[in-house]
């Protein structure tokens, strides 16, 4: 399979999946209510059950989904992490870009046009 390198993109593949194992792991344990209430009681702690590296730990600290990719993060896992920090779509869409909220809101509307 070829890949195609695309600038600014973290691509998948079974190196990246290794990387991310703890941080998928934990982000996967967020399906449970009990689960994401420990997370939100006590990050550190529950960085630190699932073995986080200092990469994972430091892009969780800071609500950074692209550093979270960038360290193996899977994004259908870091969804459900991103949904317990209050970020959707468009604010991920944002960090993306490199914009602000509203500016890729804007960039959204004007593109549905």
């Amino acid at each position: 399979m070829k890949h195609h390198n695309i600038p600014g993109t973290t691509m998948f593949g079974g190196d990246q999946a290794q990387q991310g194992l703890a941080l998928n792991r934990m982000c996967f344990s967020f399906n449970s209510a009990e689960n994401r209430a420990a997370f939100l009681k006590d990050e550190e702690a529950y960085c630190a059950r699932f073995g986080l590296t200092a990469e994972q730990r430091e892009a969780v600290r800071e609500r950074n989904v692209l550093k979270m990719l960038a360290a193996g993060g899977n994004v259908y896992y870091l969804a459900k992490l991103a949904g317990i920090f209050g970020l959707g779509v468009q604010d991920i869409g944002a960090q993306q870009t490199g914009m602000s909220v509203d500016e890729f809101k804007a960039k959204l509307v004007a593109a549905g046009r």
